[in-house]
């Protein structure tokens, strides 16, 4: 039942990455959207998530949040849609889920914020610096179709949607490796409904509000 999985997101949100991997799974699920500067800062969705940040989900009466942690619950709360590999065969599976999740997104927000440390700063911040989390990622990437255990997975999902946003935006400069392994992910029909869904509630809130527009590439929330 539908009802049984609830999804939390603003369309130009990170709650993106959660979409596909909901639609990836193929269990029926509730949508509700919030707003920046409203819903998403009001009592009711606080109680769920007291950061007041999207996405979240709540699936049987518990709450997940985070984009990763809500990937890899999918994955294991979901068995028959085969997005987790076999727990001894996990590795790099959880490597690059995580690593898009912690190394990675920190690189980028920073650099996109215009924040670059310090030769000092890069032995303390958890990514060095951002060449050095490029170079890691494009280890992951390069000359596969996937990055654990040669076939789709939530970490894809998650890797996936760091470098697709990037690679749109200009936050992740392009590299060969990147766009190869991006392209087929794009035609995935699990990313192509999920873009669908997300790109038309953008035009509903453009339509509603013709000034309306997202401060910032990148994502948000």
């Amino acid at each position: 039942m539908a009802d049984d999985l609830i999804f939390y997101t603003n369309p130009m949100s990170r709650g993106q990455i959660v979409r596909w991997m909901l639609e990836e799974v193929g269990a029926p699920y509730q949508t509700q959207i919030l707003g920046y500067d409203d819903s998403m800062k009001g009592a009711d969705y606080l109680a769920i998530n007291p950061m007041g940040k999207v996405p979240a989900i709540v699936h049987r009466g518990k709450v997940v949040t985070e984009c990763a942690a809500i990937c890899a619950y999918l994955a294991d709360a979901f068995p028959d849609a085969g997005l987790a590999p076999p727990l001894e065969a996990r590795a790099d599976y959880y490597r690059w889920l995580f690593f898009a999740a912690g190394p990675l997104e920190t690189a980028v927000t920073n650099t996109h914020a215009g924040w670059v440390p310090s030769a000092e700063q890069q032995r303390m911040v958890g990514y060095g610096s951002f060449e050095k989390a490029l170079d890691a990622l494009e280890t992951a990437v390069a000359d596969k179709a996937f990055v654990a255990e040669g076939r789709f997975s939530a970490a894809d999902v998650y890797v996936g949607s760091q470098l697709d946003w990037g690679l749109q935006f200009g936050t992740i400069p392009t590299r060969p490796a990147f766009e190869a392994y991006v392209a087929p992910l794009r035609e995935r029909s699990g990313y192509r409904r999920a873009k669908e869904i997300d790109n038309g509630l953008i035009a509903e809130m453009q339509a509603a509000s013709p000034a309306w527009r997202h401060p910032a590439p990148g994502f948000w929330s």
